[in-house]
């Protein structure tokens, strides 16, 4: 048995697509647009694992955006999507420069926790050791919910 990926359901593909790759940093390895079915799933991937995602060798994100209008409600009863960061100080700025909330400031260093326009939790963890704290992050207080 090998993992595959997981699969997300999105309201605002677009939106999503800002959140998962022009902030996040993901990347689109492959699309299904299924005008039968009347919806589109968009595979992605953490960056560098390209050709091991297309030989599904590596995980991925799948998300699947149904054309008609449904609603999705309490993205964090499926749980989260967790990716290991190399500087969670320097993503978690990207990310709230880009407008994204930091739910869960990385206050020790190691973890901290985003949600997608779809309310999905991401978590973010440091790669390696935590790094020492540092503000403003030390002294941030958690926003919303993560």
């Amino acid at each position: 048995m090998k993992y595959l990926h997981t699969m997300v359901r999105v309201t605002d593909l677009e939106a999503s697509l800002d959140f998962y790759c022009a902030k996040l940093g993901l990347t689109e390895v492959s699309r299904v647009e299924n005008a039968g079915g009347r919806f589109t799933l968009v595979f992605l991937c953490a960056p560098g694992d390209e050709d091991q995602a297309k030989a599904s060798k590596a995980p991925m994100v799948e998300l699947t955006y149904n054309w008609d209008p449904e609603e999705y409600k309490g993205g964090r009863n499926f749980g989260h999507l967790a990716y290991a960061v190399d500087n969670i100080y320097e993503t978690c700025a990207r990310l709230q420069a880009g407008g994204v909330t930091i739910n869960r400031p990385p206050r020790d260093g190691h973890m901290a926790f985003v949600r997608s326009p779809d309310g999905i939790s991401v978590e973010l963890l440091q790669a390696g050791p935590a790094l020492a704290p540092a503000e403003p992050w030390a002294s941030m207080a958690n926003t919303g919910v993560w």
